[in-house]
């Protein structure tokens, strides 16, 4: 069932599907009213109910509104109000609406009710009310309950709607009625609708029916089946849980009413689709067009038939007629195979004609038959058409002669006073026209005439004026000597030669209009006015008598005037002035006569001075230092007076320079627990400075310098303060990075450790012994020394893993061994460890051998206690043993034997090493062994002992007093084997 709900839902396809994707609530216990003190669960199910996903919850009630979200689809409620829900991926529920009551007695009905549901009203009562029950339905008595809680509505249907309510008895007084409950029956499904791929297949072609239904979302997993019937008869093998059916071919018996029926799967809900009618449709031929008569198309008047005709026939057909084509007319017809329309011919008849026939499967059209009428001309019409408005001298002007109606080919001419100026023969019905530029002579009358061969037609006359247009006008002043001055008065002449009148004259100031006049005839106009300083220019006039204004030459006017105190602007590209920038003085005196001289000044310094011959402002630029600030100001000189402008300060900030990083130590070298500082200084730049210091581009704080000389940072230094620093200063203007610094923290090195590594367990004179000393922790590059009673055996330096020195041993050396570990920083020494020697005898085995490795055997006890608390009190201080102390004897490396003569023994060979890193009095001293398995091998060579670890035979642990008290003695004694 699942799997049918999962398909349902998420397959939209025709037949059954949810009405919408919405969400929706379910309620658990199924009531919508309950006793206040109650619980209610809500359940949302959303378009993928199926799964668990977070839920939004809303709740409206008096005016409040709230929300929450859950993250699984349920909620528990107890507050009456409106609830709704939105399930991931799914639209907002419908509200549902709870009453939690607080009367006595109240009617539970579930909240949605389908029809065949089996529905449950409850009636129930809280203490001392007596359920002597009685259901209502809408106000009338339904049922007795007596003592009974639940009426039961079997089979829901349309018939149940209404409204219900009980009624009970309080022990103390009086009857009490419940809340009432409406009763709503929804269908399952809705009727269904039948879809049909086409109503009017094409013989032989495919038809796909389906019965769609829309389900309730409620009951989406009901599941339905679905019977076809065509004309009452069922089709195909009958009831089929598939929406669709399908008619593989379709001929003309298939035509007929078809039905669909869609049930529940137990018949109990079935409901019937509307009736829809089905055509097979035949496609149609192509028709033939014919003309009737035939013998009379070339007069007008005659009335012709045009019919249209195909070869079968058809439930319904449709006729197109076209005239060149233009559509004409339609006409539907049914059960028959042909159509005909009928029309009086006029000139506009004439050209070809056909027709198309379409049964609903495309139309088909016919052969083109030709038609031709023919019509005497009518009277031409003559139109003067020109691109100018007015007709005048020059225009280009365009006559064009066209009759109405009469049949092509047309022969048209043109007079001008009946005299011929030419002819043109027209074979579209558009007319022809001629062109010409227009002089004097043009003007009379025009006519034109046109002749198809049934003689000629003339027009109206048409009258052509051409008018002549104004010449250009001359502009001149009354006085020339009396312009420098203000207050004289000037006048203004302006005059034509030639042109028609009425004339329309226009004077100008610098292209602005001061006045104008008009006369009627050719002649000249005046304009008089006083002299101010705004009238310097030039002046000039139009003339238009309607065929565009015509200008005379200017005429330049100079009226002198005092210079005005200059205004000063400097001009910056940002809102502060930077060195570097270009600034710009302008200055400009807002009156007096040009030209005009201007000078810039810093501090009473000239800068410079420019001289502007028409007027206007003067400039002057200045790339900026940081002199450049203080006090400018500037003066116009026109020859008449000097004026000087108001001062204006200019403050230059000055961006900050690359900064420079160094580093402050106590010493040379940077070392772990230093106190470093950091300065930074920028050594040119206006304050305040912003300071940021940086290491491997990670802020290590910011600084502010308000009256310059840098800014400092200190780190106590630690090892992961090595790398890459830098510093950026920042006044505001443009931030500056200075140069990476790289530092490098040097690390002290630690107290070396030194081991004593020989080829057997016993040593003897002629072994080869290798001393290794190593310090765990120090910068490279690390020196090491190694002594024997304080004399220096040897040094080596090393950059990791310690250094190495090798002794082949005599007797002389027995004694005391240490090592020192230097990387300039001071130098560390190691623990001392003894070492004695005996002289090698000829036969290792026997009695003796045998006693001494039971003794070291004995204090293997001891030696593995110490060995197992020194490892636990080096885990618990955070670190391993620096001679892995703890290391099993299982984790040790095999070597190859080193004893030719010897081939089926173990050889046992001594590793000596003590560890006493922090200078404790305990010493950790241990003796490992290398186990020789392989018969034949190479002669033994100390190197292959570096690096490897070998199991501990023995080791003891000591309260390190005296260099004697911290030895370990080694009896001499051959290996067992």
């Amino acid at each position: 069932m699942l799997l049918w709900v999962i398909l349902l839902v998420l397959a939209p396809v025709s037949g059954q599907f949810a009405r919408t994707h919405k969400s929706i609530i379910f309620l658990q216990p199924p009531w919508t009213t309950v006793f206040q003190g109650e619980r209610v669960n809500l359940i949302c199910k959303g378009f993928r109910f199926y799964s668990t996903q977070k839920t939004k919850w809303y709740y409206r009630y008096r005016g409040k509104e709230i929300s929450r979200e859950t993250q699984k689809n349920t909620l528990e409620v107890q507050e009456s109000g409106e609830y709704r829900c939105q399930a991931q991926d799914s639209p907002l529920s419908s509200p549902v609406y709870l009453d939690f009551s607080s009367a006595s007695l109240i009617l539970q009905a579930p909240l949605s009710v389908f029809e065949g549901d089996s529905v449950v009203l409850r009636c129930r009562a809280k203490a001392k009310v007596t359920l002597n029950t009685t259901i209502y339905k809408n106000d009338n008595v339904l049922a007795f309950l007596n003592r009974r809680t639940d009426f039961h509505i079997p089979h829901a249907s349309l018939k149940d709607n209404g409204a219900y309510r009980c009624t009970g008895y309080k022990e103390t007084c009086c009857p009490v009625s419940s809340n009432t409950v409406k009763i709503q029956v929804q269908e399952s499904f809705t009727r269904p609708v039948l879809r049909v791929s086409s109503f009017q297949p094409i013989s032989g072609s495919p038809v796909t029916l389906t019965c769609e239904t829309w389900l309730s979302l409620e009951r989406s997993d009901v599941p339905l089946q679905f019977c076809f019937f065509r004309n009452d008869q069922m089709l195909g093998s009958g009831w089929s849980l598939s929406p669709k059916f399908q008619i593989t071919a379709t001929w003309s018996k298939d035509s007929g009413s078809y039905w669909c029926k869609a049930a529940t799967m137990d018949y109990s809900i079935t409901s019937n689709s509307l009736r829809s009618w089905i055509q097979v449709q035949i496609p149609a031929s192509h028709p033939v067009l014919t003309l009737s008569p035939e013998k009379a198309l070339n007069f007008e008047g005659t009335k012709v038939t045009l019919h249209c005709e195909t070869q079968e026939d058809s439930l319904r057909t449709l006729y197109r007629f076209y005239h060149d084509d233009v559509p004409l007319r339609h006409k539907s017809v049914r059960c028959e195979k042909g159509a005909s329309i009928s029309f009086s011919l006029t000139t506009e008849h004439s050209g070809n004609y056909y027709c198309t026939a379409d049964n609903g499967h495309g139309a088909k059209p016919s052969e083109a038959v030709s038609l031709s009428v023919t019509v005497p001309v009518s009277h031409p019409v003559l139109t003067l058409s020109s691109a100018e408005d007015l007709i005048s001298e020059g225009a280009k002007v365009t006559l064009h002669c066209e009759a109405q109606r009469g049949s092509l080919p047309i022969v048209y001419q043109f007079h001008h006073e009946d005299a011929a100026l030419g002819n043109r023969s027209a074979h579209s019905a558009r007319g022809v026209s001629i062109s010409f530029s227009l002089t004097a002579e043009h003007s009379g009358n025009y006519y034109c005439t046109a002749n198809n061969g049934f003689g000629p037609q003339r027009s109206e006359a048409l009258s052509l004026s051409v008018t002549v247009p104004v010449s250009r006008p001359a502009l001149t002043l009354s006085s020339a000597e009396a312009l420098t001055f203000e207050g004289a008065t000037v006048t203004l002449y302006c005059e034509v030669q030639r042109g028609s009148p009425r004339i329309l004259y226009q004077f100008y100031h610098e292209d602005v209009p001061l006045g104008s006049n008009s006369t009627p005839s050719v002649g000249k106009v005046s304009f008089s006015f006083s002299l101010t300083a705004g009238h310097s220019g030039n002046y000039y006039c139009t003339a238009d008598n309607g065929f565009g204004p015509q200008r005379s030459e200017a005429v330049s006017l100079f009226v002198t005037v005092p210079v005005s105190r200059p205004i000063l602007t400097l001009r910056v590209p940002r809102a502060q002035a930077v060195v570097g920038d270009l600034l710009e003085l302008c200055c400009e005196a807002l009156r007096g006569s040009p030209p005009i001289m201007y000078w810039f000044y810093h501090e009473d310094v000239t800068l410079g001075s420019s001289s502007v011959p028409s007027g206007g402002e003067a400039s002057f630029n200045l790339s900026l230092t940081a002199e450049h600030s203080g006090n400018y100001s500037c003066e116009a000189n026109n020859g008449l007076v000097a004026q000087h402008s108001d001062t204006i300060s200019l403050s230059v900030i000055v961006p900050v320079s690359r900064p420079i990083l160094t580093f402050r130590a106590p010493r040379a070298q940077a070392v772990v627990g230093d106190l470093l500082e950091l300065h930074c200084e920028a050594l040119r730049g206006s304050s305040p400075i912003l300071y940021g210091f940086y290491h491997e581009d990670v802020t290590l704080g910011k600084i502010s310098a308000p009256s310059g000389g840098g800014a400092s940072f200190n780190l106590s230094l630690t090892t992961e303060h090595s790398g890459i620093y830098s510093c950026e200063a920042d006044n505001g203007l443009e931030a500056q990075r200075s140069e990476m610094v790289t530092l490098k923290v040097a690390v002290p090195v630690s107290r070396p450790v030194l081991t004593l590594r020989a080829p057997r367990a016993q040593v003897a004179v002629g072994d080869l012994l290798e001393l290794h000393c190593e310090a765990l922790r120090g910068s490279p590059l690390i020196l090491y020394r190694f002594y024997h009673e304080d004399v220096t055996l040897g040094n080596s330096s090393a950059l990791s893993g310690g250094a190495f020195f090798n002794l082949s041993l005599t007797a002389e050396h027995s004694g005391n061994y240490c090592c020192e570990a230097d990387n300039g920083l001071g130098a560390q020494r190691s623990e001392t460890v003894t070492l004695y020697i005996t002289g090698l005898t000829a036969n290792r085995s026997g009695p003796v051998a045998t006693g001494v490795t039971g003794g070291l055997l004995s204090l293997a006890g001891l030696a593995t206690g110490a060995l197992l608390l020194y490892c636990w009190l080096s885990r618990k201080a955070g670190r391993e043993p620096a001679s892995d102390l703890c290391r099993s004897p299982s984790d040790s490396d095999s070597q190859e034997p080193t004893y030719h003569n010897v081939p089926a023994w173990e050889e046992l060979q001594p590793v000596y090493s003590n560890v006493n890193p922090r200078g404790e009095n305990v010493v950790y001293s241990e003796v490992r062994i290398i186990r020789e398995k392989k018969k034949h091998a190479v002669a033994s060579d100390p190197r292959h002992l570096r690096n490897k670890v070998s199991p501990i035979i023995y080791s003891e642990v000591k309260v390190a007093s005296t260099p004697a008290s911290r030895s370990l003695f080694l009896a001499s004694s051959a290996p067992h084997r």
